[in-house]
Parts: C-alpha cells; sequence; structure tokens
C-alpha cells in the first residue's frame, strides 16, 4: 500500500506488539497495529468492520500521535515520516467511492502539498471494483478479496498463484485452530455485539422520546387551542349576562 518494492524494505519492527493470554480491557476491541519500517517510517494499521461516523476524526488523531515520534535531545529535522493506513469494511465517504485513498495536508488554493511526512491512506474493502491498475499492479486489490474471503474454498483460490499469497493463507489458518486466537476473535465480536445493542437501544430510546415530544407539542396545542375556545366562550357569556 506504500508502492514499496520487496528489496526496499530491509526491516520492520512492531511497536505494539498483541501478546495472548493478557487480561482484556477496553484496548483489546482495538486491533492497531504500529510497525517501524526501516527505522525511517511509522506506520498503523487500523482494522475496522464497524461503521463509525467519528472515523475521520480519530484516524487523524491517531496519525498526529505517531508524528510526534521525536525523541528527547532530537531537532525537527529528525521527524519520521507517519502513515495511517485505515482498512475498513465501510465506505468513510459515501458520495466519493474509492477503493484505495491516498489523504495529505494541502493548500486549498494552490494544491501543494503543506508537508509530505504526514500521510492518510485508506483502503475501501467494499469498493474492489474501482481499483485502478495502479492498484492491480500492487495487488492491492488481491489482498482486499482476502480480507473479504468468506469461506475456505474463496481463500484457497486467491493462494493458489502466489507464493506470498499462500504463506498468509496458511498462517490465517493455523491462527483460527489455535483456541487462544479463536478466544480473542470471539470476544472482539462479542464486544462489538454489545456495543451495537447498546446503539440500538439509545437509538431506539431518542426516537421514543421524539415521538412523545411530538405527542407532547400536539397536545399542547390543542389544550392552546381548548383555552382560546374558552376564552371566546367566556367573552360571549359576559356579552350575553351584559
Amino acid at each position: 500500500m506504500l508502492h514499496l518494492p520487496p528489496e526496499r524494505i530491509k526491516s520492520t519492527v512492531i511497536l505494539n506488539p498483541i501478546e495472548l493470554g493478557k487480561g482484556f480491557d477496553s484496548k483489546t476491541f482495538v486491533l492497531d497495529v504500529k510497525v517501524l519500517l526501516n527505522d525511517e517510517k511509522i506506520i498503523n494499521l487500523e482494522i475496522q468492520v464497524s461503521k463509525q461516523d467519528f472515523w475521520t476524526n480519530r484516524s487523524l488523531s491517531y496519525l498526529c500521535s505517531i508524528f510526534q515520534n521525536l525523541e528527547s535531545g532530537d531537532d525537527y529535522s529528525k521527524v519520521k515520516p507517519a502513515y495511517h493506513i485505515g482498512i475498513l469494511d465501510f465506505s468513510p465517504f459515501p458520495n466519493y467511492p474509492e477503493f484505495y485513498a491516498t489523504n495529505k495536508m494541502m493548500n486549498i488554493k494552490k494544491h501543494y502539498i503543506y508537508n509530505d511526512n504526514f500521510t492518510l491512506n485508506v483502503l475501501d474493502l467494499n469498493q474492489i471494483e474501482l481499483a485502478t491498475e495502479e492498484d492491480k499492479a500492487y495487488k492491492i486489490d488481491y489482498w482486499a478479496k482476502l480480507f473479504k474471503a468468506k469461506t475456505w474454498e474463496d481463500i484457497k483460490m486467491l493462494a493458489q498463484n502466489d507464493n506470498v499469497f499462500e504463506e498468509a493463507c496458511e498462517t490465517v489458518y493455523k491462527m483460527n485452530q489455535n483456541n487462544e486466537v479463536r478466544y480473542l476473535c470471539e470476544m472482539r465480536e462479542e464486544g462489538e455485539r454489545i456495543l451495537r445493542t447498546y446503539q440500538n437501544m439509545l437509538k431506539r430510546s431518542a426516537d421514543t422520546i421524539a415521538e412523545k415530544d411530538i405527542a407532547l407539542a400536539e397536545k399542547d396545542a390543542a389544550l392552546e387551542e381548548s383555552a382560546a375556545k374558552i376564552a371566546e366562550l367566556q367573552a360571549q357569556i359576559k356579552e350575553l349576562q351584559k
């Protein structure tokens, strides 16, 4: 996704390794991996399957946090380029569909890049058909199909003609046979299900409150109308009494 040929990758260091068997907390359900590439670039990889209206703010916050990578005593020339790559199962901008998008800070009048060390990439797994020739040349569409595969037969088909894919698929299969990994995945899925349940409950409550507010407003309007009629009748009674 960074358009780097394999021979240019000299080293990769996972800065936040996931240790299986540790206790669960809210962070357990956030699958982001920070990578130091060639000791010169910092990349944050994030996978999100649930639609989040606040994803753009969140992704920027992640990118800003890894852009602050100076060590004590370093000057600003030592800042390492930072990349946030979001692999999403939803479209963050439905009106502007795109399979693989690269976003940088840009001057809105002259259209020049303000800083080339600050990049936010988005891979939309639901827009594979929009893959460009460049995307296909780097096999980004092929990897996206691996994420979207629903059966082992689909994965085996993808792995047939590519040794790298075959190795990746074997790893996926082995990890799925690992009880601890399966437990983590089930816990994550359960956490997301509970979150969706609460969100739907809140939405239903908000809808119910809105309906009650409308009903109360209609009753208030009816009461005001009745009060006006009563006042009119009282005025007529006074006239008759005179």
